[in-house]
């Protein structure tokens, strides 16, 4: 376990050197690591979503994608508030001399609730349509990226909770298919009032 802990500093360190060498690096790895960016880039991907589709059934089966996004988002935000109740692992900033662009959080590095949301919503959206879930999961990944470079987690607690939002989406998924009618009966709700 403590070679890979090691190895975890180590990346961070090194990924971390870059930080005051190049402004328009910089700049845009502040954008992109804050907590509104990449999430509210996502959220209006999948509102597009939500309201495209060339006929009816592909905009319900677009809906049904945004409904499990929305559910493993919700999920996987609640797996790892239970988990950081049991897990505590201090951030990297706080035990190396690391440059950062953001706020220095306080709470739990592992596992990474921002890769979990992330990673929650691109592979719900990846089950029902692969082609809409690429930017996804581009985005996903540059954010848990840009999130190790700037020092505010080691590249196990993004890899962590990008298997975890994984995991739940599938079980939400399945489950939403389990409990068919109710996806249909929400959806049919949505429409009635001209939300979908």
């Amino acid at each position: 376990m403590e070679p890979l802990l090691q190895l975890d500093g180590n990346i961070v360190s090194w990924l971390n050197q870059g930080i005051g060498r190049s402004l328009i690096l910089d700049r845009a790895a502040y954008v992109l690591v804050s907590d509104y960016f990449v999430p509210l880039a996502m959220c209006f991907w999948t509102l597009a979503l939500w309201f495209s589709g060339p006929n009816p059934l592909e905009r319900q089966r677009n809906q049904r994608a945004v409904l499990a996004a929305a559910i493993s988002l919700g999920l996987a935000n609640l797996a790892i508030l239970v988990l950081n109740q049991y897990l505590f692992r201090a951030r990297p900033f706080t035990l190396y001399e690391l440059s950062n662009l953001l706020y220095l959080p306080t709470d739990s590095s592992f596992p990474s609730n921002p890769a979990a949301i992330a990673f929650a919503m691109a592979a719900a959206v990846w089950l029902s349509n692969r082609r809409a879930a690429l930017m996804l999961f581009g985005l996903a990944g540059l954010w848990g990226l840009v999130r190790i470079y700037s020092g505010l987690f080691y590249p196990s607690d993004v890899l962590a909770g990008g298997l975890i939002g994984v995991g739940v989406a599938y079980l939400v998924v399945l489950g939403m298919r389990r409990i068919e009618p109710v996806p249909t009966w929400v959806l049919a709700g949505a429409r009635f009032l001209h939300l979908a």
